[in-house]
């Protein structure tokens, strides 16, 4: 099937085949039938990527301090890679969406194939999205008509968050798409309204919705002539739909409101607002949050948990239900605001025309009625295999660190990338297999493990997918990379250990990255001849997580310990050559909402060495992440962030530093290769993989059924 990416980097916009997605839990798979360009929010994300990076860097300044900050910790090489890599995603355009039923997953009951709904998908001939984020079409509403309810829902919400009351006056600046449809919305809840623009055409189509107009682009003054129209007392509200870099809007909003009058931002515009403009009046300021109640809400889009409607009485489906409604008894007019009709097939000339032609405003793209289902795509350009290179890996999951870090690697030991995989992800998917040179994106896992030709099989999905996809890859005769945690419970430790003792030929390895890094190689070299246990002692500057974050989930990402403290437990091992066999945690606080990720744990190994690991969430971002202390016989070393190791009390060794981080990753997965190609016993015994991980599990108190 194919869909339009913009490229943030090279400005470039693209319609791409990517494999057509297969419905998960609470998912509906639509057919697209129409969708509507968002002049507004569609066009601002174009220009963006067409923009310079300085221009990049000014548009967005919390960026530009995030990037510092790395910069101070992470030193240039990686920062750079991380910036790139970031504007070299291609983003899905398009949330406005109209199409059929093609399946429903699991949990959904109250729809059925060759129903017609209206949704967030992107403009793609195929789109799943959750039950959630969609809502049937009433009979007498068109194709055309559905597909402003997604954004017919933002200018609801903004009204809702405005309350208003039969016979107020209500400026709303700016007459766009968004503009037109909170005027009618303003109107049907009985109240006047005073439209405010530059474009003399928009106007004029808010004139014929009986608005009130203001041509700013002519001096017309918002001011002055919200006053004269309310004879001096000021408009009781103000919702602002327009998208603009300047101050001005919101200081015309407030001059022109009455005493304790409301402001809605729901568009984008300069927020420098003035204090004497609000103090004075005593006004309400809010900004709107897209679509209503539920939005960026995992739980409600993701996982399909509705909030009651005697508490929550309009969530955002119920947002897209109430226009598809009122688009239907008629309060809603739509069909003057469609300016320019173009066959999905022609959708980039159609934004060239968002982008070029003040006159454009509903611009519906049509669709196919027959589309390609193919859960594959077959990359055109495929890099030759090196003769006597890298054994043929396929590699489950598309995500961040995989194209980070599990990829590129890959591609620089020489292996040849057969497959990627990832479930829900086709853009992602796409870009990842095109990049690294990959021979095929796929959505079906299974083509890896059925492959007869494809020796080893890199896991890098969500924490709770990795002991399944590492039993059923060893019961397909694989070897098995897969990133950490190895699992997530006793249970699920278990079952990878039954796998394993079937499948003893087979190499299994846990991306356990640290112990090759070149620091830590060195320290095992220093460490060598030393006549005492080891004392370790290891400070993790973690950085806060947002408490609702997937990997908090014990369910999903098994907490932070479980989920990435086991890399410092493991360096540990690495550098005493025994496993744990003493573990004790200690979290800081009682009624924090996470607080296994401000955790010390205390450790002692099988030749007496002790080692504590300080894994805090509360520090800065400008502190270096990771610092190892280790003494021993007299001596310390002293590892800085994986860039510097200083050593203490040694004759022949003061300090060693490597121009940037160099945290293992390249290292391990070239060895790990090489032992997929040559044989030998496994990079990291099974026994320490599995001490690491109960070690995490004792630290949590995650009890073992066993």
């Amino acid at each position: 099937m194919k869909q339009i990416l913009q490229h943030l980097r090279s400005g470039e916009m693209e319609l791409a085949e990517v494999p057509a997605p297969r419905p998960g839990r609470g998912d509906v798979l639509v057919q697209t039938h129409r969708s509507l360009i968002s002049a507004g929010t569609e066009r601002m994300l174009v220009e963006f990527s067409q923009a310079n990076l300085v221009s990049k860097a000014r548009q967005q300044p919390e960026k530009v301090k995030q990037v510092l900050d790395k910069l101070r910790t992470d030193g240039i090489a990686p920062t750079l890679e991380a910036v790139f890599r970031k504007l070299d995603e291609p983003l899905p355009l398009g949330y406005c969406n109209v199409g059929m039923v093609l399946e429903t997953g699991a949990d959904v009951h109250d729809l059925r194939p060759g129903d017609r709904v209206a949704c967030n998908g992107n403009h793609a001939e195929i789109v799943c999205v959750p039950r959630n984020l969609c809502a049937r079409i009433p009979g007498n509403v068109t194709n055309d008509q559905a597909s402003f309810a997604v954004l017919g829902s933002i200018a609801l919400q903004g009204v809702r968050l405005a309350r208003p009351t039969l016979g107020e006056r209500f400026i709303v600046f700016g007459s766009g798409l968004l503009g037109l449809l909170t005027v009618q919305l303003l109107r049907a809840s009985g109240c006047e309204t005073m439209a405010v623009d530059l474009n003399a055409e928009r106007l004029m189509l808010a004139e014929s919705l009986d608005a009130k107009t203001v041509d700013a682009g002519q001096g017309g003054n918002p001011v002055r002539a919200a006053m004269e129209w309310t004879n001096g007392l000021g408009v009781d509200g103000v919702i602002v739909t327009a998208s603009a870099k300047t101050d001005d809007i919101m200081h015309q909003a407030a001059q022109a409101c009455r005493k304790r009058g409301r402001i809605i931002l729901v568009g984008v515009v300069g927020l420098n607002l003035r204090r004497s403009d609000f103090f004075e009046k005593e006004l309400t300021f809010q900004v709107s949050c897209s679509y209503g109640p539920g939005r960026y809400d995992e739980s409600y889009e993701q996982q399909g948990r509705d909030y009651p409607a005697g508490y929550v009485r309009w969530t955002e489906q119920r947002n897209f239900e109430a226009v598809l409604s009122s688009i239907s008894s008629g309060a809603l007019r739509v069909d003057d605001l469609i300016t320019h009709r173009h066959r999905f097939g022609d959708a980039l000339h159609a934004y060239e025309l968002v982008t070029s032609d003040p006159k454009a405003l509903g611009v519906i793209l049509e669709y196919p009625e027959t589309v390609s289902q193919a859960d594959s795509v077959r990359i055109s350009q495929v890099r030759s295999r090196p003769a006597g290179r890298g054994p043929v890996v396929g590699v489950i999951g598309s995500g961040g660190f995989a194209k980070a870090v599990i990829l590129p690697n890959l591609q620089k030991a020489g292996a040849r990338i057969r497959y990627v995989a990832a479930k829900s992800k086709g853009v992602s998917l796409v870009h990842a297999a095109r990049k690294f040179g990959a021979e095929e994106a796929v959505m079906d896992y299974r083509r890896i493990l059925e492959d007869s030709g494809v020796a080893a099989v890199f896991v890098v999905t969500g924490h709770h997918q990795h002991a399944r996809f590492v039993c059923e890859a060893l019961e397909a005769g694989k070897h098995v990379f897969v990133e950490k945690p190895l699992a997530i419970t006793p249970a699920q430790l278990a079952e990878v250990r039954s796998a394993v003792e079937k499948h003893q030929g087979l190499q299994l390895m846990a991306g356990f990255n640290r112990r090759f890094s070149p620091h830590v190689r060195r320290m095992r070299e220093l460490l060598a001849a030393r006549s005492e246990p080891l004392c370790m002692s290891m400070t993790v500057n973690a950085g806060a997580i947002p408490p609702d974050s997937w990997i908090h989930d014990p369910e999903r990402g098994g907490g932070r310990i479980v989920g990435e403290a086991c890399h410092f437990i493991d360096l540990m091992v690495s550098l005493t050559g025994r496993e744990v066999t003493d573990v004790c945690g200690v979290s800081a606080g009682e009624t924090s909402l996470v607080r296994s990720d401000r955790m010390c744990i205390s450790l002692r190994f099988g030749d007496g060495s002790i080692g504590t690991i300080n894994y805090f969430s509360n520090g800065p971002k400008n502190f270096p992440k990771e610092m190892m202390e280790v003494f021993s016989d007299g001596r310390v070393l002293r590892l800085e962030n994986f860039r510097t190791l200083r050593g203490y009390g040694f004759s022949n060794f003061k300090t060693w530093s490597t121009p940037g981080q160099d945290k293992g990753h390249a290292a391990e997965i070239r060895l790990f290769l090489e032992r997929v190609e040559r044989g030998g016993e496994p990079l990291i015994p099974f026994s320490q993989l599995e001490s690491v991980t109960r070690a995490t599990f004792e630290a949590v108190g995650m009890a073992d059924p066993t």
